[in-house]
């Protein structure tokens, strides 16, 4: 039973069985089941996102905001002025004191979404006060509800609609959101346990459900007073780091089936001229990318809006710098800058980082005035997302008619009215319905081949599920393992870096053997050197090191037999690898040695002499049959 069907039933089976309890009414209770045109759940091929049948989804989303909180961080929670843009969501998502929630989704559709972006907060998932019976006024039935209840009712609504939800961990409080506010990061005001352990707890929650389709797993990874996040240095603030982990717990502990989406760093550095600061954004996994323990599921994310820059944090006064804005940019410059910094991530082909790229948040004020930069922007914008044939989502779709804050889509007054795009004169609609009803690429998406990086340089870096069930193989050394069905076909001279594939077909896996003397080599295609070789009829997949130093391979046997003796590639004076670097640069600032598309790797070959100290020199590399 999905889960909309069971939170239909509850108010019914209650009903039922409380004494004195008010009758339910299945037509009130009801939310109209509809035919999505898709299935659950959703996987990527390279820089596309496809549904259960191998279909392009492209996610035209939008973000409902409130759950993860609109309180401003001073003053009374219940008093309207002090939540953002007076704007109270009373710590669910906005809207509901104004509309019933099949309302509100139907607007949603109308309006051509098929995703929605739900934001949530930590704070949220252990908030046990009911809410306010002002904040669900338009929705009697949420009375006495939990905000994570109300939350669960919103997923059951969207998803019954038809349309595939991301939960989206915005925040670690249930305040707004962006600046410092103790929601830097994703373990700034609560450990890092804690925030795994919520990530566990939604993806389980919502496991019965394929069409809550994603994890959003942290949003807008910035500096705090003292501190700027970091991508790959293997720290407390790293984010690389912690999302490479949660998203494999996710998938290895929890569900399987959800993509898992990971956003680049928003800001680092102090906003203040002649001193650095930046907002690296997507540009750090040009040369650090994921790879997940499931194949097909990540999915990277990027924020673009015309206040902020690529050096601009977006403030006004305190805060503020003299560098551009988004708005401030050429058509020509905000392309280069947003292909540089987010779309050269689904613009490269069979590149280790390869992977469809989710504008997760843009938007503009509608009460912007003709012929200004916000508009210009705006336009401009729209249209880099439909020459990129980019997913995204708008902020925000929901507002409050009489708030001021025209930012919305979709607005309701205290009378339950609607307005907004729908109803009458806004100057976005041109660009909007561009956004909705143009998509490049459509129908089937055949499976595409990749390459995968391997990255254990502060600890074990193992995206094989089948491994990580296996006994440790080489204890106390860090160890890399390739993705099920990929081999290793890359290495770096220094720096522990790999480069897996499953190009020119995957590799079935077999039995497999740690390799840490001579036993198996045949032939000296490495003369002096030490070699450790995987046996006859076995594909390299893995490696272990301690310091810089080989310590030992992982080879599986494969089914198809070994035709040829192989030819040796070194790579301790220079890079080695075919025309072009297929893959991308896999290990930057060091020597890399990588085979063909068409070979594996079977061999590695070290030396102790200096300067080597035993870092990889050489691969041995046959011709697959």
């Amino acid at each position: 039973m999905r889960l909309a069907e069971r939170l239909l039933l509850a108010p019914l089976l209650l009903a039922a069985l409380l004494p004195g309890a008010p009758a339910a009414s299945a037509s009130a209770a009801t939310i109209a089941e509809a035919d999505p045109g898709w299935t659950g759940p959703l996987s990527t091929r390279g820089r596309y996102i496809v549904d259960a049948d191998g279909q392009r989804f492209k996610l035209r989303s939008g973000n409902w905001h409130g759950a993860s909180g609109t309180w401003n961080g001073s003053g009374d929670t219940a008093d309207n002025a002090a939540h953002h843009a007076g704007e109270n969501s009373g710590r669910i998502p906005l809207g509901l004191d104004r509309a019933p929630l099949a309302t509100v989704v139907a607007g949603f559709r109308d309006l051509g979404l098929n995703s929605v972006r739900l934001p949530f907060s930590n704070e949220m998932l252990r908030d046990t006060r009911p809410v306010t019976d002002a904040a669900v006024a338009a929705n009697p039935r949420m009375r006495g509800l939990t905000p994570l209840q109300v939350y669960d009712r919103v997923v059951a609504a969207l998803t019954g609609a038809g349309l595939a939800v991301i939960l989206n961990n915005h925040t670690n409080t249930t305040r707004w959101c962006c600046a410092l506010d103790g929601n830097e990061r994703w373990n700034t005001s609560q450990s890092v346990q804690q925030w795994e352990d919520d990530w566990l707890f939604m993806a389980r929650r919502y496991r019965d459900e394929p069409r809550v389709v994603g994890a959003d797993l942290y949003n807008e990874v910035r500096r705090t007073v003292l501190d700027d996040p970091n991508w790959g240095r293997g720290n407390a603030h790293d984010w690389f780091a912690a999302s490479q982990r949660a998203g494999d717990r996710i998938l290895a502990e929890a569900n399987p089936n959800l993509l898992i989406i990971v956003e680049g760093i928003n800001w680092t550095g102090i906003p203040v001229d002649g001193l650095p600061h930046e907002r690296p954004t997507l540009r750090p996994v040009r040369t650090l990318s994921h790879t997940l323990v499931r194949s097909g599921k990540l999915v990277y994310s990027a924020h673009f809006y015309d206040y902020t820059g690529p050096n601009h944090s977006g403030a006004t006064g305190t805060g503020e710098t003299s560098d551009p804005r988004y708005r401030d940019l050429s058509p020509a410059e905000l392309a280069a800058v947003f292909e540089r910094d987010a779309s050269f991530v689904a613009g490269e082909p069979g590149s280790h980082f390869t992977a469809p790229v989710w504008i997760s948040e843009f938007g503009v004020d509608a009460g912007a005035a003709p012929g200004s930069r916000q508009r210009a922007w705006f336009e401009n914008f729209a249209d880099l997302l439909i020459r990129a044939d980019a997913d995204f989502a708008y902020w925000p779709v929901i507002g409050w008619a009489e708030s001021g804050n025209a930012w919305g889509l979709l607005f309701f007054d205290a009378a339950g009215q609607r307005s907004g795009l729908l109803d009458g004169v806004d100057w976005r609609s041109a660009a909007w319905q561009r956004l909705i009803t143009t998509t490049a690429r459509q129908g089937y998406v055949a499976p595409v081949a990749s390459r995968s990086m391997l990255s254990p340089d502060h600890g074990d870096f193992i995206a094989s599920s089948r491994m990580r069930a296996q006994p440790d193989f080489d204890r106390g050394a860090r160890k890399a393992v390739c993705p099920d069905g990929q081999r290793l076909i890359g290495l770096s001279h220094t720096g522990n870096r790999g480069l897996c594939t499953d190009f020119s077909g995957a590799t079935t896996w077999g039995a497999y053997q740690v390799v840490t003397d001579e036993r198996h080599v045949s032939r000296d295609w490495a003369s002096g050197y030490t070699k450790l070789q995987c046996p006859a009829s076995s594909v390299l997949i893995g490696y272990a090191v301690r310091g810089a130093a080989v310590s030992s391979v992982l080879c599986v046997s494969a089914l198809a037999a070994v035709t040829d003796a192989g030819r040796t590639v070194w790579f301790d004076r220079g890079d080695s690898r075919p025309a072009g670097g297929p893959g991308g640069d896999f290990a930057g600032g060091h020597y890399k040695g990588q085979c063909a598309d068409g070979e594996y790797a079977a061999g590695i070959a070290y030396t102790g002499r200096f300067p080597s100290s035993r870092t990889p020199d050489a691969l041995l590399c046959r011709r697959l049959p």
